[in-house]
């Protein structure tokens, strides 16, 4: 049994992340300590806190993983992780009348963000979203929006979402008399 300050060792904090992620990606030991360019025995003590990776050792498992080496010394941070009502903001862009705020704080490394996207009623057209996306996911929280893929359109109501490429030819409208609310998700990012 380890004690509470054991189980907080800032080994047995990475050793139980690897050990997480490799559990996750259905990986063995033998596999990935292969892959790493370590022993098996050592990859086990790495896991159990009984032994610190050099930097060298640390970089190995993270590319066998499949992950910056950062996926194991970063702590999450409120900074990073939450994002607060209060901190919402709408801004514009000058092709499109509806209204955007950001969920998630700046991708830098990561490949999800998700935009709160206001429409105003009664738009004339769909708007070409600017999207550096490759995939995007939306969802109706209110209200009622056209979405155009192609030469489809679909009507989305509150609750309804779409999961589309983003490489298809698309456009959003809402040309209801009420405003609509969706949220929108994307890969790598809308900005």
């Amino acid at each position: 049994m380890y004690t509470e300050m054991e189980k907080n060792s800032p080994s047995m904090l990475l050793g139980s992340k690897i050990r997480a992620l490799r559990q996750r990606l259905k990986r063995t030991l033998e596999c990935t300590a292969s892959a790493a360019g370590i022993s098996k025995p050592f990859l086990s003590q790495v896991e159990r806190g009984l032994a610190t990776p050099s930097i060298t050792s640390l970089k190995g498992i993270a590319d066998a993983l499949g992950v910056a080496v950062q996926y194991f010394v970063d702590a999450p941070s409120e900074q990073q992780s939450v994002f607060r009502g209060g901190e919402v903001r709408f801004f514009e862009f000058a092709d499109t009348a509806n209204s955007f705020a950001r969920l998630t704080h700046k991708p830098g490394r990561r490949q999800l963000e998700a935009v709160l996207v206001r429409f105003p009623p009664c738009q004339s057209g769909p708007a070409d979203m600017p999207t550096s996306a490759q995939e995007e996911f939306l969802y109706v929280t209110s209200g009622q929006i056209s979405l155009t893929l192609e030469d489809k359109t679909f009507v989305l109501k509150a609750g309804d979402s779409a999961h589309y490429q983003s490489t298809l030819p698309h456009g959003w409208l809402n040309n209801q008399a009420t405003e609509a609310l969706a949220i929108w998700v994307g890969t790598p990012n809308l900005l």
